[in-house]
């Protein structure tokens, strides 16, 4: 592995964390949509909906997790073929704001939708999913690309630890305002078909709300394309086409094409927790509804701790050797819940994953952002978005196919997950990060202040 990329000495000032002309009200703008977004991922993703799917709305039918998968995947698919095109147009005309203000909207309202949801209506849950899923991925994606506008080389990786934090954080409130709201609907013995269709209307308000402070604050740096610039402008391009002309661009960065193979490695693993974990709280452990729900509070405190704490560590230590070290804590934490047969074990690995959950998105988005190319944030961040939802299919699938063919052994699953992490490392330990980084700097235009 490679010397990390960025050294402070004692002898030497800390060189700048935020680029000339960038104020941290607008950092903590862009800091504020990951706060906002993160009560998507935690409730409707990760702790509520996609248990109450399983179990209320199919009724618990045998492919019921399938079905889950299914939904999820098709809205990956839909972002990695229509979000390289879109960045490149977000890129020619220098803004990003406009198409992330229409990819929030969009996730609000469907949100809001999912609250018309009950017991039997399959078909418009996983529809409302797909919708919601994809405007979600694609403002995820659109709000990363603004990273390198703000963020120095030295200093991607702590404000990129900011944002995910920070992100934690918002998933936390919104979840635990969720919470709250399910404990009282309980104790009034109110079914989950009545409490959880609110927590969905509350989640959305939540994100909608909170993601003002982004709009407000945060600006637009980039500057237009030239006219013809990019040949994904082509109207006679189908997206296939466009996407493939995306991907052989990256022949021209050997580096950063490494990076997004070790992100589709080991992010297939990371979408099994954030997708899967309170399915496996419920169906393995024996957790109830409010247990899970703490489970994944306590889940964001550690990964609130660990995208904090080792963003600021990656600047020092270096991106890779941080990504190395959460990488292997992955694999420890998929063997502990694999055996793990009480649930302080697995509350224990919780945890574990929770720290490591928040680091390793932390230093993949830096890591990514200092091997982009200044002039093609939003196409790279594109692929970057590509890469990170091609996982986000093959993971869940993977491991609901184990699932299958085991006779539903999700401790099986869980514990082939581990090897993804494996082929992660496979993949990060040869990358050159001060090689790819001099490769882009010396194509850095000048610095647009406007």
């Amino acid at each position: 592995m490679s010397s990390p990329d960025h050294r402070v000495h004692a002898d030497q000032h800390p060189p700048p964390t935020l680029n000339p002309g960038v104020r941290r009200r607008e950092v903590l703008g862009w800091a504020m949509y990951d706060f906002a977004n993160s009560g998507y991922t935690t409730v409707v993703i990760t702790a509520v909906f996609s248990a109450y799917f399983v179990g209320g709305v199919a009724q618990g039918a045998s492919w019921a997790t399938l079905a889950w998968t299914i939904a999820l995947s098709v809205s990956y698919a839909l972002v990695m073929l229509t979000m390289p095109v879109l960045g490149a147009w977000c890129d020619r005309q220098g803004t990003k704001k406009r198409l992330l203000a229409l990819t929030t909207l969009g996730c609000v309202l469907s949100t809001l939708a999912l609250g018309w949801v009950g017991p039997g209506d399959v078909a418009l849950g996983m529809l409302l999913i797909i919708i919601s899923n994809t405007f979600y991925t694609m403002g995820e994606s659109l709000i990363a690309a603004f990273l390198p506008e703000l963020a120095t080389g030295p200093g991607m990786g702590r404000v990129s630890g900011w944002g995910w934090a920070l992100g934690y954080v918002g998933g936390m409130l919104c979840l635990g305002l969720c919470l709250a709201y399910v404990l009282q609907a309980q104790a009034k013995g109110e079914p989950a078909a009545s409490f959880v269709p609110i927590t969905m209307v509350m989640t959305a308000l939540f994100y909608g709300a909170a993601s003002l402070f982004t709009f407000a604050w945060l600006r637009d740096r980039a500057r237009p394309a030239a006219e013809g610039a990019s040949p994904l402008a082509s109207t006679r391009l189908s997206q296939w086409q466009r996407l493939r002309l995306s991907l052989r661009s990256l022949q021209r960065y050997p580096e950063l094409a490494r990076l997004l193979a070790c992100i589709v490695s080991y992010q297939a693993g990371v979408a099994v927790a954030i997708t899967l974990a309170a399915i496996y709280a419920e169906q393995v452990m024996g957790f109830q509804p409010q247990e899970t729900m703490a489970l994944i509070f306590a889940l964001n405190i550690a990964a609130t701790a660990g995208a904090f704490s080792l963003g600021h560590a990656q600047d020092r230590w270096g991106h890779q050797r941080t990504l190395a070290v959460t990488l292997v804590g992955w694999v420890i934490t998929c063997a502990i819940v694999a055996m793990a047969h009480t649930k302080p074990v697995f509350w224990g690995a919780a945890v574990l994953a929770g720290l490591c959950l928040g680091s390793s998105q932390s230093a993949g988005r830096a890591m990514a952002g200092l091997l982009i190319p200044p002039a093609q944030t939003a196409e790279f961040f594109g692929l970057w978005s590509v890469a990170v939802r091609a996982a986000s299919i093959a993971g869940p699938l993977l491991y609901g196919l184990i699932t299958w063919v085991t006779a539903g052994n999700q401790r099986l699953a869980i514990g082939a997950t581990g090897g993804l992490f494996v082929l992660g490392l496979w993949w990060l330990w040869p990358l050159d990060m001060a090689k790819g980084r001099a490769r882009v700097t010396s194509e850095a235009p000048a610095p647009a202040d406007r």
